[in-house]
């Protein structure tokens, strides 16, 4: 079953609100299979991949109810040239799949709440209620009930019903809803990813303001270790440089001066101490959370087997299966028009070149480099990037270069399962020109974009066939158009690091309770 489709299923768009809910019907996604049209689950389910996401709460609802004072959650700006930015400081609105949206009172009448009032009314009126009295009250009607009577009857219905409905609000919630804040999270991020150990520590996001999302205490003072619900470790700090762990967790409580930075130049106390971390089900404070954190693939992730054994118990990466699911991006529904990208077809007068690409790391043993020497035997690539014989992408910015592209080869430098990085996300959808994607297999693509959005370079025999398509594209503008089709449905999030992750992590701790986790293999896991 396609991943993909249900986000824009028929169910109802939940929007969040101070304890009100509001829902109302969107357009139906085409099927799957067509080029340009959306992709539906076969089933009109919630997608798999939507539920590991934390931000992304899928609740099905009746459509038809609405709550007065509902906010509705704006698109996080990616900051990008094409993002059309906001002022700092705003709250996120994310349109995602489904909404999120907090249980309160709730502002319609259920499907059972009439019924029931008028079988009050009856009752107390001493007549029955179901169909055989209904049955029974129409053959005494045939035979002359008095018009008083069948009045008093009514007026007693109208009555019963409206009490009900006007005091439905103060009932209690129900037992599957809660109006409680989530609980206080507190999680320490162990190093700014990239920044370097001796780096001056920035201050932390807030969750709430960004991203909608309560109840964060974001830490980065290592003092703090022991009030920590979960502390991250981004995976290429982790295993450059000396060893720096926090200290086994004993019986007593470790003072501050116990908990500071350890850095061990000595290879057997480095060994010590790492044979100490592995047996880590005793060393951590109670229901504390090591979060390992990676977003290169396995062929970019040194160090990984090193790592094996029940290191760390979750883990937060662009993995579906993640245990706090953060892809590089992904779509939403659009209900606005100045949602990015804007505009339904990007104006093709503006396009002055064929195909482009952006390399950052050149390396002549990775497939993309192969299959771009192949393709480019039969059409025209403009490369930009850092030495050789690439260009240096222009003033304008990148996003505003690729623009000028019909299409844009978004080729990841290795092929794992869902890896699929902002090539795809902001380089291409966002920038307004068709990806020709090489990375996991197109099953993997459709999971989080709708099939006729983007070409694989799997769909083809050979380079030379891929380029002929190209060509029959820009001379065909109609059939090139139909590429932009998803564009009228949904718009484009591009994930903001490291703030985001950092949040997702505490929202996912909120959700996740005190249930029981355990990584037993690391490196297994991901490699696989």
């Amino acid at each position: 079953m396609s991943l993909w489709g249900a986000a824009g299923s028929p169910g109802a768009m939940e929007r969040e609100g101070n304890g009100q809910r509001c829902s109302r019907n969107l357009p139906g996604p085409g099927r799957a299979g067509r080029a340009g049209d959306a992709v539906e689950g076969r089933d009109g389910a919630a997608p798999d991949w939507a539920s590991r996401l934390p931000h992304l709460a899928l609740a099905a609802r009746p459509a038809g109810s609405c709550g007065e004072g509902s906010r509705i959650r704006r698109p996080w700006d990616s900051g990008t040239a094409l993002s059309g930015s906001r002022v700092g400081g705003e709250r996120l609105r994310r349109l995602e799949p489904q909404w999120h949206y907090e249980s309160g009172r709730r502002c319609s009448t259920p499907a059972d709440a009439w019924p029931a009032a008028a079988a009050v009314s009856a009752r107390a009126m001493g007549a029955p209620w179901g169909p055989a009295a209904g049955q029974r009250r129409m053959r005494r009607g045939a035979r002359g009930l008095p018009r008083t009577a069948s009045a008093l009857a009514a007026a007693g219905l109208v009555c019963t019903a409206l009490v009900a409905y006007s005091c439905w609000g103060q009932l209690p919630p129900l037992p599957w809803t809660s109006n409680a804040p989530p609980r206080p999270v507190g999680v320490l991020l162990w190093w700014e990813p990239f920044a370097g150990r001796d780096s001056a520590r920035r201050p932390p996001p807030d969750c709430w303001l960004r991203f909608n999302i309560p109840g964060c205490r974001l830490l980065t003072d290592r003092t703090a270790y022991a009030e920590a619900q979960a502390v991250l470790f981004h995976h290429r700090d982790l295993v450059k440089g000396p060893l720096d762990w926090p200290p086994p967790w004993g019986a007593r409580m470790r003072t501050a001066q116990e908990l500071e930075l350890r850095v061990l130049d000595h290879k057997e106390e480095a060994a010590a101490v790492a044979a100490e971390a592995h047996g880590v089900s005793g060393h951590r404070p109670p229901g504390q959370r090591w979060v390992w954190m990676n977003f290169e693939s396995p062929s970019h992730s040194p160090g990984l087997r090193s790592l094996a054994g029940n290191l760390f118990n979750w883990t937060l990466s662009y993995r579906a299966d993640s245990d706090v699911f953060v892809p590089y991006g992904y779509l939403y529904p659009r209900t606005h028009p100045s949602d990015q990208p804007p505009g339904l077809v990007p104006p093709l007068a503006r396009k002055r070149g064929l195909v482009a690409w952006v390399v950052s790391n050149w390396d002549e043993r990775q497939a993309r480099v192969r299959y771009y020497h192949q393709l480019s035997q039969h059409v025209s690539v403009d490369v930009f990037g850092k030495g050789g014989t690439r260009r240096p992408v222009p003033d304008i910015g990148l996003l505003h270069t690729v623009a000028r592209y019909k299409f844009y080869l978004a080729f990841e430098n290795s092929q794992h399962l869902d890896y699929i990085t902002e090539k795809l996300w902001r380089n291409s959808l966002l920038a307004g020109t068709v990806p020709v994607v090489l990375g996991p297999n197109r099953a993997n693509y459709e999971r989080f974009v709708p099939r006729g959005a983007f070409i694989h370079v799997d769909d083809f025999p050979s380079a030379s066939s891929l380029a002929a398509y190209l060509h029959f594209l820009d001379r065909n503008p109609a059939a090139y158009r139909r590429y932009f089709s998803w564009r009228r449905s949904y718009a484009v999030h591009i994930t903001s690091f490291w703030d985001e992750p950092w949040c997702l992590a505490c929202q996912a701790v909120q959700r996740a309770g005190d249930r029981p986790q355990s990584m037993r293999n690391l490196a297994r896991w991901f490699e696989r």
